[in-house]
């Protein structure tokens, strides 16, 4: 799992970053079952990610500024 940045979550279309959040959720009930499995687990990455990609979402809705 690479980490996405949020200039790149900037250049996604609305569609591409629903569809993002979708496949990222679906990554982070996997890695949860892993980790139980193995011990060892991306869940925390996978939740920063998808945290961007819903913040990035909030403001743009709220129209603040952005960087």
């Amino acid at each position: 799992m690479a980490t996405i940045k949020y200039s790149e979550i900037k250049k996604m279309g609305k569609e591409e970053r629903e569809k993002k959040l979708k496949e990222l959720r679906l990554e982070l009930v996997k890695a949860k079952v892993n980790a139980t499995k193995t011990g060892n687990s991306k869940a925390s990455q996978i939740r920063k990610i998808i945290a961007r990609i819903l913040t990035f979402n909030s403001a743009e809705k709220g129209g603040l500024k952005q960087k």
